[in-house]
């Protein structure tokens, strides 16, 4: 019943993908017998081009996050109006299954001994460390090679963090989600919904994982930015879904908050502040 709750709450959640779109050439007028009805929209140029740059500055950041969250919130007015459907079906449709393989696969993480090691290493502490100087170090070097479009980009990743993280702690105090680790065995991993004691400040519940979602928010815009390097991409997903698996290493999480923080990530990034 309280998973079912919570399914309800994923068909309307904030889930911004981008949406199909007419795009007209800049300055281009429409064909004749085009609909009056659609709308104009200036096709966007490749995301690895320093003209694609979404206005951004130390300055601006706070109005660029009342904007980008007034985007994300909206997201179910532009599902209303038929847009992104399958991407946020896909997404809530493999939450779903997720669900049903949580309990498995939270104890077996919970007992296992196996991962003890990588866990000293992938500490959680360690990775929110690593989420936090990749970007600070983009703009460290921006500022020495005076390279405009790294300075953007880590501004960019810090803007998708700050994003990702207010649309997680709003989710985690909804959900209250219990932690596998919270979860003393042999006890039931299938009732972990609205049990937790989480604060309204800290967002202590487990759904979606805040790690997952930090690292997919900067993955994704090092990766949108700098995909003319064929590497940059691998490096970046490769580097967050390693933070994501360690989230249910240490069972901190479990599969489907960590899915979820990747999806949310992802899109909020995409979408919501490079508006591709």
């Amino acid at each position: 019943m309280k998973a079912a709750v919570v399914l309800i709450a994923l068909s309307v959640l904030a889930i911004p993908f981008p949406a199909a779109t007419q795009t007209v050439e800049p300055g281009q007028t429409p064909a004749a017998d085009a609909p009056t009805s659609a709308p104009l929209v200036t096709q966007e140029p490749s995301p690895v081009s320093p003209a694609a740059d979404r206005p951004v500055s130390w300055k601006g950041l706070p109005l660029n996050l009342l904007s980008d969250q007034k985007r994300i919130w909206s997201f179910p007015a532009r599902l209303a109006r038929g847009q992104s459907w399958i991407p946020a079906t896909a997404v809530v449709g493999t939450t779903t299954g997720l669900f049903f393989v949580d309990p498995t696969e939270a104890a077996y993480f919970h007992r296992t001994p196996a991962f003890h090691g990588w866990n000293n290493i992938f500490t959680s502490n360690a990775t929110l460390a690593g989420t936090i100087v990749v970007p600070a170090s983009l703009y460290a070097a921006g500022l020495v090679r005076k390279d405009p479009k790294m300075q953007h980009t880590a501004l960019l990743a810090g803007e998708a963090v700050a994003d990702a993280e207010i649309v997680t702690t709003v989710l985690k105090d909804a959900t209250k989600r219990v932690r596998p680790a919270g979860i003393q065995a042999p006890g039931n991993f299938s009732d972990s919904w609205f049990e937790s004691n989480g604060s309204l400040i800290r967002g202590n519940g487990s759904f979606p994982s805040g790690h997952a979602i930090a690292a997919f928010s900067v993955a994704t815009v090092i990766a949108r930015r700098y995909g003319n390097h064929r590497w940059v991409p691998y490096a970046a997903y490769g580097l967050a879904a390693l933070v994501g698996f360690s989230r249910l290493s240490l069972s901190a999480h479990f599969l489907s908050d960590v899915f979820m923080g990747g999806a949310l990530g992802y899109s909020i990034s995409r979408s919501t502040v490079l508006r591709q």
